[in-house]
């Protein structure tokens, strides 16, 4: 994981707009990873972690990053990070969600659609 050399206009675009989906503080984040809904979701090979739960490992570890110090990795983890949640928020489904497996597993990328 290489520091990016310079930091563009288009990296930091997509490090505003990572911090805008993800609405989840890292404490937050790192509460609800512990929990036993969050390891309940998202896509798995097997008996491993989910790959959203793994997501959310790392964003934990990117809120926790300077500007300064992101790697070209890092952007495009924020990138895919971004999309999930645009194309996963998408999907909402009808009623009342707040114990639904749709907003958990949006959780585990950081970020809770029951927060405004």
């Amino acid at each position: 994981m290489a520091k990016t050399e310079s930091i563009t206009e288009s990296d930091r675009a997509t490090i505003k707009e990572f911090k805008d989906v993800v609405n989840m503080t890292p404490k937050e984040l790192e509460s609800w990873l512990k929990t036993e809904e969050s390891q309940q979701v998202g896509q798995k090979d097997g008996d491993s972690e989910s790959i959203g739960h793994q997501s959310g490992r790392r964003i934990v570890e990117l809120l926790h990053t300077k500007q300064a110090d992101y790697s070209e990795d890092d952007i495009s983890h924020m990138k895919k990070v971004i999309a999930y949640i645009h194309r996963h928020s998408a999907q909402r489904p009808a009623g009342d969600i707040q114990a639904t497996r749709w907003r958990y597993s949006l959780m585990n990328w950081g970020h809770d659609p029951l927060k405004s």
